[in-house]
């Protein structure tokens, strides 16, 4: 699971990035991007979120938790809702890839 918290910009694209693809390492069957205490998501941010599913799509299942209108507003504006798996909590999206985690 990789959180993250503030503001997603170009300045703090790269770190964010950088913790997606440590948690990539461990090759998980599951990956929760859990956005909860994101208050600004730029379009930089949701570009990390593309790459993520588009080089990931058939090893790794791409979930993310996005409960406010920073960050599920422009999930659902752009599309992305439709090739990633947006959940509003935790235990939601948790709840629902569990089975996919231990198969």
């Amino acid at each position: 699971m990789v959180s993250i918290g503030g503001e997603v910009d170009l300045s703090t694209a790269p770190a964010f990035e950088a913790a997606i693809t440590t948690a990539l390492e461990e090759q998980p069957p599951v990956l929760v991007i859990d956005l909860s205490d994101v208050t600004f998501m730029a379009s930089v941010g949701l570009r990390i979120l593309v790459a993520t599913q588009d080089e990931n799509r058939d090893a790794v299942r791409v979930a993310i938790v996005a409960n406010s209108s920073a960050t599920a507003r422009p999930i659902q504006m752009t599309g992305l809702d439709e090739i990633i798996s947006l959940y509003p909590t935790l235990d939601e999206a948790l709840s629902a890839t569990e089975s996919t985690a231990r198969d």
